[in-house]
């Protein structure tokens, strides 16, 4: 592996130190190496056990031990290792808030990097799933799905009990999980060129440079345009014009976790090639999915530090309430709030708490007055794919309870999540809750 290294969070002395992903070395999906790193890295995390109450993973590794016949790594069958990685969504978690032994650490543990070598090794081995590959498939699934007479099928089969059990025989996607409806028409022919103002006047405060090109990602796009209309809403609201870039993939994360890095090489190509000509002329990015976002900020760097325009499209591309907040702190943002939101029962997703950006969904929401935000920062089990799975979705629900029960007793008058999965994930578990996304109320109180 390289000694580069790119610090994961600027400006701390206390930073863990990210390294880079040498996914082209040899060595990275040689099984004597990759075994003999998950053997050093399992029995750390055997002996610290710190991150037991985060993702399925731990509670496998553990279980695997201690039911081994010494109760240590040693006589834990090779097979259980591959458990252990087909539990880790690659959230970050463990990494940023609970190893003590990340980099500098001379122990140097990078639990999600490794399961991500081992996703690589496991998908270049082709042992990948057909429902995984079809299902990490967002751009295709969502231009499939897109077509007016397809869409309508698609969202009466998924909304049937029977559809559904169709689905769950024939792929293996779970009967109960929320599946989200598509739109024939999509964010991007929505808004189109209504919104394309390239030569509008622009205020650059701080780091942001007063105008956004929106990467509306799959889900926004198909699933949800309507977070992205709020999006483009808001900002033009705040003096701040908006346009959409001519073309756009999916950013890669569904292929990232499924260890399909040259299938993500091809996405990047195709996106940074477009973003960066937007940077280029003196535009920032804004994204209405974490994932997204941190997709851009974080694993494409990492996994391409030589490519010079991956680095200025990272550096340009912002979550939408960190941007607006960058606006704020310097007195431009607009505060001329119409409605107050009462309480907001908050779920905070973890792909946007390791981006360290602070709570500023909260910080704004709770700029419009007579409106209290509580913040629940815990998993919500979802990531994606994930929950759907028929073999996950019992292990993501129980994963997503905890914050359930939160929300169900916060007697709020609103539930939102930066992550509309995470949140109708929720929601399904909770049972009587409706989420609103954050931009949705955002704009809702601004009035527009």
């Amino acid at each position: 592996m390289t000694d580069s290294k790119i610090p994961a969070r600027e400006g701390s002395l206390e930073a863990p130190t990210r390294h880079i992903v040498d996914w082209r070395s040899p060595d990275f999906t040689d099984e004597s190496a990759l075994n003999a790193e998950l053997e050093r890295v399992f029995d750390i995390c055997h002996g610290c056990r710190r991150c037991f109450s985060l993702c399925h993973s731990f509670p496998t590794l553990f279980d695997a031990v201690d039911e081994s016949a010494t109760g240590e790594l040693d006589s834990v069958p090779k097979e259980a290792y591959w458990d252990v990685v087909e539990h880790c969504y690659l959230c970050d978690m463990c990494y940023m808030t609970k190893c003590p032994y990340v980099p500098p650490h001379e122990w140097a543990v990078d639990f999600p990097h490794l399961m991500l070598r081992a996703k690589v090794k496991h998908f270049d081995d082709g042992k990948t799933r057909f429902r995984d590959r079809v299902l990490t498939s967002t751009d295709a699934i969502g231009s499939l799905a897109g077509i007016p007479v397809i869409t309508q099928t698609v969202n009466a089969v998924n909304g049937s009990k029977l559809g559904r059990r169709i689905l769950q025989g024939a792929l293996g996607v779970a009967a109960d999980a929320p599946l989200p409806a598509y739109h024939s028409k999509s964010a991007r022919r929505r808004l189109g060129a209504k919104i394309d103002r390239r030569d509008a006047p622009a205020e650059p405060v701080g780091r942001t440079k007063g105008r956004v090109v929106i990467f509306t990602t799959c889900y926004g796009n198909r699933n949800m345009p309507e977070i992205v209309e709020d999006l483009s809403a808001v900002m033009e609201h705040n003096g701040i014009p908006t346009a959409l870039a001519a073309r756009e993939r999916c950013c890669g994360m569904p292929k990232l976790e499924l260890g399909d890095l040259k299938t993500v090489e091809k996405h990047k190509d195709e996106n940074i090639e477009e973003l960066f000509k937007w940077v280029n002329q003196g535009w920032d990015i804004v994204a209405p999915i974490p994932s997204c976002v941190l997709m851009f900020k974080q694993e494409l760097p990492l996994l391409f530090p030589e490519d010079e325009k991956v680095k200025a499209v990272a550096a340009a591309m912002f979550d939408p309430f960190e941007y607006l907040m960058l606006r704020h702190r310097n007195g431009k943002l607009k505060t001329d709030f119409k409605e107050s939101l009462g309480k907001v029962s908050y779920q905070v997703p973890c792909h946007l708490r390791v981006q360290n950006l602070g709570l500023k969904t909260r910080d704004l929401l709770e700029l419009i007055p007579d409106t209290e935000v509580a913040p629940i920062e815990r998993c919500s089990g979802h990531d994606g794919t994930y929950a759907v799975k028929s073999e996950c979705s019992d292990i993501a629900k129980k994963i997503g309870r905890p914050v359930a029960r939160q929300v169900e007793n916060a007697g709020a008058q609103y539930f939102t999540s930066d992550c509309p999965m995470a949140a109708e994930h929720i929601a399904g578990i909770a049972g009587s809750t409706e989420p609103t996304h954050p931009l949705q109320l955002l704009r809702k109180s601004y009035g527009i």
